[in-house]
């Protein structure tokens, strides 16, 4: 695993006062690794150093400096298909709440774990459930404070469900891991990339996919009642990539068999990934 500068054997790393275990005071990413390579890894590193600029946290390494651990780490582990998961905390320090003085160094560990592409979930669709969005009002903050998020999917697998779409009122959110997209009518719709929502790296991807394949983008609010009444419903988020959703709860979304303008941004996904990957 990488700790701070060193790639170490995963072993006595954590201080039981760091901040990111004791407030959850600290930033993450998670990078998908395809064909021993990470996918969009400039991506994902630009979204850590917003997050760590709206936190007021100093990274304790240049992008350049931490994208080359990072690629290293991918070699030494031998890890072809899986992901990295990398995180800043503010470091070790007594337990106040406040910032503890200059003089207490971030602490930054990564490590990687293999996964298998979820390509027959992709194909075949999956089932989500629907939950009021609890969380604080910077959702677009890629931070440790995930415990809405963990009773959120976890209310998803006490149903069967792969994910747990969110949503504030009538206004539908993301989801507890990823973003969501309906189809209405051959038009795509998604929740605009505000504070109330994580704008995911592979969201970011599909709307530029949608260019490409002529499919008109429409990144507006939309309600529950039109979530349980678009013609196709689907999900994203990095190694799930794109998830065609079939029920929610228990109500039928559209045909309930993957729709035709999911599949299509589904193939153009993986083209992607398999033409970027080879580029990287």
């Amino acid at each position: 695993m990488l700790f701070n500068d060193q790639i170490m054997d995963r072993k006595d790393v954590i201080n039981i006062e760091d901040r990111g275990y004791q407030f959850g005071d600290g930033i993450y990413e998670v990078i998908g690794v395809y064909d021993g390579k990470p996918l969009l890894l400039d991506d994902h590193l630009e979204r850590l150093v917003r997050s760590a600029e709206q936190v007021q946290l100093s990274l304790p390494s240049s992008v350049e400096d931490l994208k080359s651990k990072l690629d290293q780490l991918v070699s030494i582990n031998e890890l072809e298909e899986g992901i990295i998961y990398m995180q800043v905390s503010r470091g070790a320090s007594p337990r106040w709440h406040e910032f503890p003085d200059a003089a207490v160094a971030p602490v930054t560990i990564a490590y990687t774990r293999a996964e298998e592409r979820m390509t027959d979930i992709e194909d075949q669709g999956a089932t989500a459930v629907l939950t009021e969005d609890i969380r604080w009002l910077r959702c677009d903050i890629k931070t440790l404070n995930l415990l809405p998020n963990v009773l959120a999917k976890q209310k998803a697998v006490e149903n069967g469900s792969i994910e747990a779409i969110l949503h504030r009122g009538e206004t539908v959110t993301e989801a507890s891991a990823s973003n969501v997209f309906i189809v209405k009518n051959g038009e795509l719709y998604t929740h605009p990339a505000d504070n109330y929502i994580l704008n995911g790296i592979t969201r970011k991807k599909i709307l530029q996919l949608c260019k490409k394949l002529n499919i008109t983008v429409n990144e507006e609010t939309y309600t529950v009642t039109e979530l349980l009444d678009a013609d196709e419903v689907f999900v994203t988020a990095t190694k799930l990539d794109v998830v065609p959703i079939l029920k929610v709860d228990q109500h039928t979304i559209g045909s309930g068999v993957p729709g035709e303008t999911t599949k299509r941004i589904v193939e153009e996904f993986r083209s992607l990934y398999k033409q970027d990957v080879k580029s990287i």
